[in-house]
């Protein structure tokens, strides 16, 4: 059911730090930071051969990545994503097979504009598992 891995998401205090430490350490290809208001955060992607690194800067007061990082204050990996064809199809599948689906179930529009869904890392060995439909 699953494709290829599309990023790792990590958060991070502040996406300007991080971004450059990427770009003038690593000699990645960094774009420009993207506000996602609808998700509460701010990214910036890491361009790499096989998939990206994805930034997470909190965007506002309610942002879900405020609570990672007071429990994780120096940052880190927050959530792997995978491609699916069809995500109402995988949500479908994964919810037959008991996994839990966060939010009210119906995909939300990510930040490549594609169709998004997060399931309960309880349910994937301690890891937040995001699909997006290619």
């Amino acid at each position: 059911m699953i494709g290829r891995l599309n990023h790792v998401a990590i958060a991070v205090k502040d996406i300007a730090a991080a971004s450059k430490t990427y770009r003038d350490v690593l000699g990645a290809q960094v774009s420009d930071p993207i506000a996602q208001p609808d998700h509460g955060v701010t990214v910036v992607f890491i361009q790499l051969p096989n998939t990206k690194i994805e930034l997470l800067e909190p965007l506002g007061e309610k942002s879900p990545i405020l609570k990672f990082l007071e429990k994780n204050p120096d940052g880190g990996m927050h959530h792997l994503c995978y491609e699916v064809e069809d995500i109402l199809a995988a949500r479908d599948k994964l919810k037959a097979a008991g996994a839990r689906v966060i939010g009210d179930g119906n995909p939300k529009t990510g930040a490549h504009g594609k169709p998004v869904l997060f399931l309960h890392p309880k349910d994937f060995n301690g890891t937040l598992v995001e699909i997006e439909q290619v």
